[in-house]
């Protein structure tokens, strides 16, 4: 009976010694677009309130059916590819308080998937991916003005030649997205079929 009790109590103890070892893994989420897989991980533990952000989006499916709309290639292999939302009503969350690099030590590295904004907290449902390091992207309190960068949130771990491809690939002289963007839109854009949390 005592070794019996010793060893339902050594059960216990183990059990709450691994319910406190930390939060679970951070998610990752698999992008299934027309030019192929890509494969992020989503930093739930360092950068929380930006990282729901867009998993709201993917679990809601607000993601599926719409495409890469901008590409920006300053050089080989140095620029960034963007997609979201592009503000429609039916599709489009609430802003979110905005997290800037220097809050979640989230940088902006080759492959960092980050928000667009314009004042700091009027974030939605538009993201990029870092093409090379951004390091102008990060927050920076000894530049003036608003200062606070994107917010940083997650990482290609999986795909990065399918982004290259995306920004690598032919744009428009001419097109615009509502008067912006002219020679950053991309002739043939490429369609995001599906985003999903991949299971662990």
């Amino acid at each position: 009976m005592y070794r019996l009790v010793l060893s339902f109590l050594c059960l216990l103890i183990g059990s709450s010694a691994l319910a406190q070892t930390g939060p679970a893994e951070n998610p990752r989420v698999v992008i299934e677009t027309s030019a192929g897989r890509i494969v992020a991980e989503v930093y739930a533990d360092k950068a929380p309130v930006s990282a729901r952000n867009f998993l709201r989006y993917v679990d809601a499916k607000r993601l599926d059916g719409i495409s890469f709309y901008r590409t920006v290639k300053v050089q080989d292999h140095f620029g960034f590819v963007q997609f979201g939302v592009q503000n429609a009503p039916a599709r489009m969350y609430p802003p979110i308080k905005h997290e800037p690099s220097s809050q979640t030590g989230v940088k902006h590295l080759d492959g960092t998937l980050s928000m667009p904004r314009l004042a700091p907290g009027t974030a939605r449902g538009e993201f990029t991916i870092s093409v090379g390091d951004q390091a102008s992207f990060d927050a920076d309190p000894s530049r003036p003005g608003d200062n606070l960068g994107y917010a940083a949130f997650a990482r290609v771990v999986e795909g990065m030649d399918v982004v290259v491809k995306i920004m690598d690939a032919p744009v428009s002289p001419t097109k615009t997205l509502a008067g912006s963007f002219k020679g950053e839109v991309p002739a043939a854009p490429v369609r995001i079929l599906s985003v999903r949390r991949l299971a662990p």
